[in-house]
């Protein structure tokens, strides 16, 4: 079983490392998982593109013009990377919440923090989309090593196995981009995903909607953060593997009601109950509920 501590020691760039250890369990030629590739960027910055330019609202109404509105406001902290990560996050999960079409990394639930990331990132930058290939290979590497030992679903271990997860992958992923090592690129994955261990899954009316979509905007910031840290050689003091080990036990503990049952948290707030009657037609006396939404 290939584990981070396996890839933090593979030899540089780790991108290859994860590549041949795939094309070898595979049987896959490396050129067709490296185009496979090339499709999936193309597919996240499409969902990037169509999110931003939207503010069709979702099927409940709760979500849909969050990235519109936040790409087109003023940037009040003159911090074009910061805005950029955040709208193209929610762009994506905004999609996602219309039945776009989107790619779940891991999940759908979690699907703008790695394209928010490092297409922001990229794009800061002024670099070409084909200098995401690498960097999505060793994303893919770092959330199968995470697969091995949890599964990567809010409903088996919260939020933090799944939007966890893939900050740890756009964490890993922007250090490759960046030209870091193998080390920095996990010790990064194991920063953004130590700071994610309890996160509940809660989503209102059971949607993936609120909070899932503000949330990926924070969690990729979270993943740009973590690499930032391990570009200047900080490190997670507990082990990598160690960090994996420990949000799995805490999944295990979790209670069911926060674990994408829509049984506690915000769902179960008054107005996350309110929705939930509206979207199953429910009113105090058996008919819609009218929630105004913003």
């Amino acid at each position: 079983m290939t584990t981070l501590h396996d890839l933090m020691n593979a030899p540089a760039p780790a991108s290859a490392w994860v590549l041949a250890q795939d094309c070898a369990e595979t049987g896959l030629d490396p050129q067709d998982i490296r185009a496979e590739m090339r499709r999936r960027i193309g597919e996240m910055r499409a969902s990037v593109e169509r999110g931003l330019a939207s503010d069709a609202r979702s099927i409940t109404g709760m979500v849909g013009w969050n990235a519109k509105g936040l790409w087109d406001a003023p940037d009040a902290l003159d911090a074009p990377l910061l805005k950029r990560v955040q709208a193209y996050a929610m762009a994506v999960n905004e999609e996602n919440a219309r039945m776009g079409r989107i790619v779940a990394a891991p999940t759908a639930g979690s699907a703008g923090t790695i394209p928010g990331a490092l297409l922001g990132v990229a794009d800061h930058l002024g670099l070409p989309d084909e200098q995401l290939v690498d960097p999505m290979i060793l994303a893919a590497g770092v959330g199968k090593a995470i697969s091995k030992r949890m599964f990567i679903s809010g409903a088996a271990g919260g939020c933090q196995a799944e939007i966890g997860s893939s900050a740890a992958m756009a964490a890993a992923a922007v250090v490759e981009l960046l030209g870091g090592t193998p080390r920095a690129a996990v010790h990064a994955a194991s920063l953004a995903l130590m700071n994610t261990i309890g996160l509940v899954c809660d989503p209102v009316g059971g949607y993936v909607e609120v909070p899932c979509v503000s949330r990926n905007a924070f969690f990729a910031v979270h993943a740009v953060s973590a690499a930032q840290l391990a570009l200047a050689q900080l490190e997670s003091f507990i082990p990598p593997d160690e960090v994996v080990g420990a949000m799995a036990s805490v999944g295990r503990l979790m209670p069911a009601e926060l674990r994408e049952t829509a049984e506690g948290g915000l769902a179960q707030t008054p107005t996350g109950l309110a929705v939930t009657a509206r979207m199953e037609g429910r009113g105090e006396e058996g008919g819609m509920i009218e929630l105004p939404m913003a």
